[in-house]
């Protein structure tokens, strides 16, 4: 029974303060249970492809009801598709990754989307994912594509056709409106659905497998899980590498806001690059 003392220093060193930085035993910003991290990852699963078949829906609702219904197969199979077709793919896409989230943290979290995906902000974030985002793309990206820049002709042009595809069927006012939404949107909602919900509900999964190995495998994993989301070939080992980057950033930070800020420096010299090259043609 209780004593009614006051806790000795001994006890107390023992009690660790929920921003400290050691891994992950028990941690209140995971799931609660093993139960509900698997909860969390399957409902990531359903958020990826549900969305990818709303995004397919929603191009063709869309497509039809602005009278493109005709040329709805050429305007999907383009390489630099029309703008309608890019921004309703996205909507689609975004509105399962966001149901996902949703339903994870009112089903089996704290009902706060913020406080289950870590959605806090620092006054250094800018400045920290500033510096990260546009070293991701000048530094790491290059030194990574460096060894097969001899076997791939034509590498940089070739590594730069997704951002191309995203950004070339825009123009003017539209073009400023991919822009905003890639730097800004994109970063907060993919943020929120991978470093969020996935690496959160494979930290909690992989918890048991030591302080060091646990998080290593669930940051690597959700990494490569993003590299592999984005279905591009040639780009995969720079988006896994970047995405391992940024998952390694919300763990140790736990929050999301200095790996939005870096996702978003990250597409911005993507699209400026882009940009330039185009005006320089």
């Amino acid at each position: 029974m209780p004593d009614g003392s006051a806790p000795s220093l001994a006890n107390l060193s023992t009690v660790e303060h929920p921003d400290a930085m050691a891994p992950l035993d028990p941690a209140p910003y995971l799931p609660r249970s093993v139960r509900d991290a698997w909860s969390w990852l399957l409902l990531a699963l359903g958020g990826y492809f549900g969305g990818q078949v709303l995004s397919t829906v929603v191009v063709v609702v869309v497509g039809i009801s602005i009278g493109e219904g005709a040329h709805l197969s050429s305007a999907l199979r383009s390489s630099i598709p029309p703008a309608w077709v890019v921004l309703s793919g996205l909507g689609g896409l975004w509105a399962g990754f966001a149901a996902a989230i949703l339903i994870a943290s009112r089903r089996r979290g704290t009902g706060s989307v913020a406080a289950d995906m870590g959605l806090r902000f620092s006054t250094w974030d800018p400045l920290v994912g500033l510096g990260i985002g546009v070293a991701g793309q000048v530094l790491l990206v290059p030194l990574l594509y460096l060894p097969l820049q001899p076997l791939i002709p034509h590498l940089d042009r070739r590594l730069g056709g997704p951002a191309q595809r995203l950004t070339g069927g825009f123009h003017g006012a539209d073009l400023a409106v991919i822009g905003v939404l890639t730097v800004v949107v994109v970063p907060v909602v993919e943020e929120l659905f991978f470093r969020g919900l996935l690496l959160r509900s494979l930290l909690r999964l992989t918890n048991g497998a030591g302080r060091v190995l646990g998080p290593v495998l669930a940051v690597v994993a959700t990494g490569v899980l993003f590299g592999l989301a984005h279905a591009e070939t040639l780009q995969l080992l720079g988006l896994a590498a970047f995405g391992i980057v940024l998952s390694a950033l919300a763990y140790r930070t736990r929050r999301l806001g200095p790996g939005i800020f870096a996702h978003g420096a990250f597409n911005l010299v993507a699209v400026l690059a882009l940009a330039a090259r185009s005006a320089s043609r």
